[in-house]
């Protein structure tokens, strides 16, 4: 079955939408869309699995506990080892953000 990245996005996003596309014991696949959410400002992620993530629309900015930041447009991507605290700091309020997150062991 064809499918299409940036096709099909929920529209209205009260909060950031999480959609599993593709799962194993040791990979899990995802497409996210944000549209001006971030992550709430007293959590981090802290995932036991490591993280590539891709934007392939829009903007957002990953924040890491260290204080750095990273703002990533489209086809710009970043790995976050295991246990790197982090958040979505911000995405852009004028048009949706899609993102590919690959988490695996």
């Amino acid at each position: 079955m064809i499918a299409n990245l940036l096709k099909n996005l929920p529209e209205p996003l009260d909060e950031e939408w999480f959609e599993t596309l593709a799962e194993t014991e040791h990979v899990t696949v995802e497409r996210i869309v944000s549209h001006g959410h971030s992550s709430p400002a007293s959590g981090w992620y802290d995932q036991p699995r490591n993280e590539w993530v891709v934007v392939l629309k829009g903007r957002g900015v990953v924040a890491f506990e260290d204080g750095k930041e990273v703002t990533l447009g489209p086809g710009d991507h970043l790995s976050i080892p295991a246990h790197c605290r982090h958040r979505v700091a911000w995405t852009d309020p004028d048009q949706d953000t899609v993102w590919l997150a690959v988490h695996y062991d």
